[in-house]
């Protein structure tokens, strides 16, 4: 849904929109806009990442961007203004003021014309007589010189002179420049970007600048080494080495969902989990002949998207399987469509996509949607509406060599089947002991919906449809 607020006939705003289901915040990933660039109806100004998946926002509207309200990585609310458009370029109404809420994100500034003054974001016109607030980690040495008289007269020691004061470094014309990540890096260390050399074209300080003046400032506020146990240096290495060993990440957007999410499932739905082991040199010859098939032309066909089919046969067979619970009326909930979700490993976390109506496809319907659905993930362009109303799920742990698991049913869902590697296996065939193709599933479901002699039969019925998959005609 487009949300967009009209302050004035020239300026105009457009809001955080809620890109989900009932989403009420999403973060700020990426601008693919800057204050002065020209912007049409349509055109992707932004990505955002919800709790379900990434998202890229189009601006509703033509003009030339006047300011960007948050910087990447900013967490923003459902319905807060993210971005501001002058729709009426070259008119004389006055621009509005925003409010300096949020750090603003500034735009690197090329080379002007000695006529015009850049605009700095969130400020207005920069002036030369601006006056910056000390930071507070300014007042850094003056703590430190404290710090070691004290502990030179716990020593005994006459309490060494108080550094002179640097002189303060001649403040630059206007604002610094830098982009938001610089800026970020700057603030988490203490840096005041005014007081950094910059190194980068046209003036733009770099995050080697920032850590360049990092190393002296910390030097300065290291406490002389007379005054230092032995014991206290020690233990400086040690938490020194300990931060080098370790690196936190912090939890949010789709992996926070997914954390969220399994814990819920695994404590909230009473698991069970059934395994066969089946000989499956059928479906891959199968597989080998639909890629050579015209009717196939243009589709992937893989394992997958014969797994995928006998599971929707034996849905069909079962369809009691294909249920949900209601916990707050106590009711089971029959579905009577199945919406395939199969589970895809993104950079940003394992998402579940399905597939809508997928027991109405057929093959070659349903090898597109595939298809489809996997180079969509694979981009990071699932949309929160593609990963929900699923029924049930497939996870393919085999594409990583594992022969299989105890899949945790995604939330809401009946029934999980996983599959694991095929492998050339020694195997009973025709009395005979050959190599064959050989895989095992696990079929994990809810045994509040799911009792062990329906499960049993589910999966009886996949890994029959595997051996034999003419079933797939006399059982559909």
């Amino acid at each position: 849904m487009t949300t967009m607020t009209q302050t004035s006939a020239r300026f105009r705003e457009f809001k955080m929109p809620d890109v989900g289901e009932g989403l009420t915040e999403a973060e700020i990933l990426k601008w693919f806009v800057q204050p002065g660039d020209t912007v049409t109806d349509g055109q992707v100004v932004c990505e955002v990442e919800t709790a379900k998946a990434a998202v890229e926002l189009p601006i509703p509207f033509d003009g030339v961007v006047h300011e960007l309200r948050f910087s990447e990585g900013t967490t923003v609310d459902v319905g807060q203004v993210i971005i501001s458009v002058d729709v009426a370029p070259g008119s004389d109404e006055e621009a509005p003021v925003p409010a300096p809420a949020q750090e603003p994100v500034e735009a690197p500034v090329s080379d002007e014309p000695k006529g015009r003054t850049p605009v700095l974001v969130g400020y207005g016109v920069a002036e030369s007589s601006t006056k910056r607030r000390p930071r507070k980690g300014a007042a850094a040495p003056e703590a430190a010189a404290v710090a070691a008289a004290v502990q030179a007269e716990l020593n005994g020691h006459a309490a060494p002179a108080a550094p002179a004061a640097p002189a303060a470094p001649e403040a630059p014309v206007g604002r610094p420049l830098a982009k938001p990540p610089v800026r970020k890096l700057a603030k988490d260390l203490g840096i005041d970007l005014a007081t950094v050399v910059p190194t980068g074209k046209d003036g733009i300080i770099t995050r080697e600048d920032v850590h360049a003046a990092a190393a002296p400032a910390a030097a300065a506020v290291a406490v002389a080494p007379e005054a230092v146990e032995p014991v206290a240096a020690a233990a400086e290495v040690v938490d020194s080495t300990a931060s080098a060993r370790e690196t936190r990440i912090p939890v949010k957007g789709v992996r926070k969902a997914i954390a969220q999410a399994m814990v819920g499932s695994a404590f909230t739905a009473p698991h069970v989990t059934e395994f066969v082991t089946v000989d499956v040199t059928r479906t891959m010859k199968l597989v080998a002949e639909l890629k050579e098939d015209k009717e196939m032309a243009g589709v992937r066909v893989n394992p997958l998207l014969i797994i995928a089919k006998a599971l929707l046969v034996a849905i069909k067979r079962n369809p009691e399987v294909n249920a949900a619970w209601d916990e707050a009326n106590q009711e089971i909930v029959q579905k009577h469509y199945v919406n395939l979700g199969i589970a895809a490993a993104t950079p940003r976390g394992l998402i579940v996509p399905n597939i809508k109506d997928a027991h109405d496809k057929t093959l070659p319907q349903l090898a597109a949607a595939l298809g489809e659905l996997v180079t969509t993930a694979r981009d990071g362009r699932t949309s929160p509406a593609a990963m929900a109303g699923g029924t049930v799920t497939i996870t393919n742990v085999g594409v990583f060599g594992v022969d299989t698991g105890t899949p945790i049913l995604n939330p809401g869902e009946s029934a999980i089947l996983a599959v694991g590697a095929i492998k050339l296996q020694p195997w009973v065939h025709k009395g005979k002991v050959k190599p064959r193709q050989v895989t095992t599933l696990a079929l994990s479901f809810d045994h509040r919906l799911v009792d062990g002699e329906l499960g049993s039969k589910v999966l009886a019925d996949v890994a029959a449809i595997l051996e034999q998959p003419k079933r797939l005609i006399t059982w559909a």
